[in-house]
């Protein structure tokens, strides 16, 4: 690694990559290009040029990935109805491949011969950028600082030391220690208090959605319209993917919808507790689903459903660039041909619920379901041949033991 000239670091200015550009200068003598993705954190960006200079990076690349980041990894996630664990949605673990793929990238444009990204010997995020790394260019040298011998900031409380004794700001104070991490997606919180799972979160803490005890006495329907899994539309307007979520989030955080506060399995082991906000997403989850039931025959729902957390659980454990993605992409969206319709979502304190559905494609037929006459569609009085060809091994069964 002493031979290491030029590193491209995934910079965020937050507390971790604000200290390593020095970190990296000090220990490796190497110029230090930051890079930075505008993922929808919106305001985090501003002064993120003058503070990555002044921690002495040569400079800093700003690229706006939000609708990449939409269309190419958040709605195939949405899509492949993937959550980790039944509760995670994923956000922090989509964005990371982005990243490290434009890392790469930009790498290769300034003639760069490592990588280096900030996360931790016991995080799972060290393993969904190194994996995209390997995939992408396995040849570029990765400098983990967490893991390098020479790294010596052990604790939070070290690296405010650190920064403050290089004049460098941070946006955690060791009275308020959160680790934040923010995109279209989500946001996220770690750390603190909220290490011990007793603790409940801080109430002044969210950002995105107002307390659900605090959200409007009435409850607000919101229609949303997909398009082959897609959302594309809110209320008949038709909207683009980043803006519509955008909206969403603004909409369903105003009814206090998308907090979630988990105890997850990291990949490396260890349990650890997180807590997110997640409006939009938890909102065309429930919409996504909802269509999902209405368009597919049992048997495809049923095997979806053991595609879902298999593909969530390579997403979290950073398997982006891998065959069985692309073979579980396959297969999802093929699937999702058919969920195309509208649904309608109603909000209210906390709670999103679908009250209601169409589609062109839906397998429901009012004239099978109903309890009067289904003319010729159905009779009630084929069911006898089928009770009696369904229940042959029950019947066979209580025989042998000698039921009458």
């Amino acid at each position: 690694m002493k031979s290491v000239k030029k590193v491209v670091l995934a910079y965020s200015g937050g507390l971790d990559t604000s200290v390593i550009i020095p970190w990296l200068r000090e220990t490796y003598g190497c110029e230090v290009v930051a890079y930075a993705a505008d993922l929808g954190q919106g305001e985090e960006l501003d002064g993120l040029h003058d503070k990555a200079i002044k921690s002495g990076a040569s400079k800093l690349v700003v690229e706006d990935l939000r609708e990449e980041l939409v269309r190419d990894f958040i709605l195939p996630v949405l899509r492949a109805d993937a959550v980790y664990e039944h509760r995670y949605l994923l956000a922090t673990s989509l964005a990371r491949p982005l990243i490290a793929k434009k890392q790469v990238e930009i790498a290769h444009k300034e003639g760069a011969d490592a990588v280096s990204h900030g996360a931790t010997g016991k995080g799972n995020d060290q393993v969904r950028f190194e994996l995209t790394y390997k995939a992408l260019d396995p040849a570029l040298k990765v400098i983990a600082c967490w893991r390098e011998p020479e790294w010596t900031l052990t604790s939070r409380e070290e690296a405010i030391e650190y920064a403050k004794a290089r004049d460098i700001p941070v946006p955690v104070t060791a009275a308020k220690p959160y680790s934040m991490d923010r995109n279209l997606w989500h946001l996220s919180f770690e750390g603190g208090i909220l290490e011990d799972p007793a603790n409940a979160p801080d109430p002044d803490m969210f950002i995105l959605t107002v307390d659900p005890m605090k959200a409007p006495d009435k409850p607000q329907v919101v229609e949303i319209g997909f398009e082959q899994g897609n959302p594309v539309s809110v209320d008949g307007r038709r909207m683009g993917g980043f803006d519509l979520i955008r909206h969403l989030n603004q909409v369903a955080g105003e009814h206090g919808v998308g907090r979630v506060d988990i105890v997850e399995d990291r990949l490396v082991g260890m349990k650890s507790r997180g807590v997110y906000e997640c409006p939009a997403a938890t909102m065309l989850y429930a919409a996504h689903r909802e269509l999902m039931h209405l368009t597919h025959d049992r048997r495809t729902l049923f095997f979806r459903a053991q595609v879902a957390p298999l593909y969530a659980e390579l997403v979290y454990n950073g398997e982006w660039f891998t065959p069985l993605k692309e073979a579980l992409d396959a297969f999802v969206n093929s699937c999702e041909k058919v969920v195309t319709g509208k649904v309608r979502v109603q909000l209210y304190k906390g709670n999103c619920t679908p009250i209601g559905s169409e589609s062109p494609m839906s397998l429901y037929s009012t004239k099978v379901a109903t309890f009067g006459d289904s003319g010729e569609l159905y009779s009630h009085a084929e069911a006898t041949g089928f009770m009696k060809l369904f229940g042959l091994p029950i019947e066979m069964r209580s025989r042998l033991l000698g039921g009458k």
